[in-house]
């Protein structure tokens, strides 16, 4: 029996589709690649079958990330950021009380579950990733970008790009028509050609190799030794990460020989299941920002008149902070250290408040940067932290830099960057590439 399909809604209001199955102590998060429709995963039989299967070992939910499926479509033109669909993944969870979950996070889906586990550990029993492809760990080949790009714009939804799919990514099911017209459907039932086409976009610029070392959950990483991806890459970057590759060709979990995957899967679960993990480090995405100009402008102003200015750019930043749900970690006389659980979220903060306290005839610099960081109580610390001063430090008057892995964090989502170069930060080793935002 099929179970019924249910609805989540996220902070921003946007409804998520989800289905619950079993009733095992453990809860179990499956995250399919980019395509999805919780209606048409079970009118397939071998996944429908490992969803039961799991179902014996724990509670099983599985979703429609919002622009697909049963889920709220997105506005013409929009790409979702990886943020957001973490918060249709909170969303999600909430609704059925789950406190902790062993996510799966197949191909694709690898990226958006390893950022979840990185950023809210507390919330994660382990993490199973299935065949990593390259364009999450590094930067994918443009001429198969531009052609697959082409193919889902003119092609969605018919059999000849599901007989492609299946070439390409489940090639021992070559000849089942049964399981290429189940593809053809997924396909058609996700979204439309321009909804498929931002969701493409978007997990093809994305890189999450530097959130990866920052992994503090148990991980598992399984893929089959002829599917060429970045696999090993992926599981090499992550500390004390299980690397299982098994025999095979096929990319796609549901295809080949599945069984021996889903036994390592189920076994992991099993050993996690009861495992406490110390959250004392996290993913996040650190922002200093600095008045330009202080000393000269408060001795013009006089110590009052500067005081009642700076006070008003802190009401301005406090309540911006309510709406893009950052957190004031510290503040240092006309500066302000603020930490947030995504990226996109950081970059529209300080877009907003840039602009708004030039109408103080202020103007700020602002630095971002994204990284694991210890937490001590409400405070954050670690190299993240002194990253992301030293690159305010860089900015100037009116200017947001970010470095390299905000950029990448958010890549394919909207937002306009220009190389700012590379950039020796004082303390920290290396040069680091730092982008400065142009458009929000």
């Amino acid at each position: 029996m099929t179970p019924e399909t249910r609805y989540a809604r996220t902070a921003d209001r946007t409804h998520v589709a989800y289905k619950v199955s079993g009733d095992g102590p453990v809860d179990i998060l499956v995250m399919r690649a980019w395509t999805s429709n919780v209606e048409n995963e079970w009118q397939d039989p071998i996944l429908a079958g490992i969803l039961r299967r799991l179902g014996a070992i724990g509670r099983v939910v599985h979703l429609d990330r919002r622009g697909t499926g049963l889920s709220d479509r997105l506005d013409e033109g929009t790409r979702p950021t990886l943020e957001q669909r973490v918060d249709d993944m909170l969303a999600v969870l909430d609704a059925i009380q789950s406190e902790r979950v062993v996510l799966i996070g197949l191909a694709h889906a690898s990226a958006l579950c390893s950022v979840f586990a990185a950023t809210y550990p507390e919330r994660t029993a382990g993490l199973v990733t299935w065949s990593p492809p390259w364009s999450l760990v590094r930067r994918a080949d443009e001429a198969a970008v531009r052609h697959w790009a082409e193919r889902i714009s003119t092609g969605w939804g018919t059999t000849d790009l599901a007989r492609e799919v299946v070439q390409g990514a489940a090639p021992s099911r070559i000849g089942d028509e049964q399981f290429v017209e189940w593809i053809r459907r997924d396909q058609e039932a996700s979204g439309s050609p321009g909804e498929a086409l931002a969701q493409w976009r978007m997990i093809v610029e994305t890189n999450v190799d530097d959130v990866l070392p920052g992994l503090r959950v148990p991980t598992l990483v399984l893929w089959r030794a002829g599917s060429v991806l970045a696999s090993r890459h992926f599981a090499d970057r992550i500390p004390d990460a299980a690397a299982v590759e098994l025999p095979g060709e096929d990319h796609a979990f549901i295809s080949g020989h599945w069984r021996p995957a889903l036994a390592e899967m189920e076994s992991f679960i099993e050993r996690v299941a009861g495992l406490e993990i110390e959250a004392d480090r996290v993913l996040a995405t650190v922002m200093f920002t600095d008045i330009v100009d202080s000393t000269v402008r408060a001795g013009m102003l006089g110590d009052r008149a500067w005081r009642a200015l700076v006070e008003r750019h802190h009401d301005v930043v406090r309540r911006e902070l309510a709406r893009y749900r950052g957190r004031l970690i510290d503040t240092a006389g006309d500066g302000a250290f603020l930490a947030f659980d995504g990226p996109a979220r950081a970059i529209r903060f300080a877009d907003a408040v840039r602009r708004a306290v030039q109408a103080l005839d202020l103007d700020l610099r602002i630095g971002l940067h994204a990284g694991e960081c210890e937490r001590a109580g409400p405070a954050l610390r670690g190299m993240a932290v002194h990253i992301g001063a030293r690159i305010s430090g860089e900015a100037d008057a009116g200017e947001i830099l970010v470095s390299s892995t905000v950029r990448d964090l958010v890549a394919g989502s909207g937002f306009g960057f220009e190389d700012a170069g590379r950039r020796t930060l004082r303390g920290v080793p290396d040069a680091w590439q730092l982008y400065r935002v142009t458009s929000v």
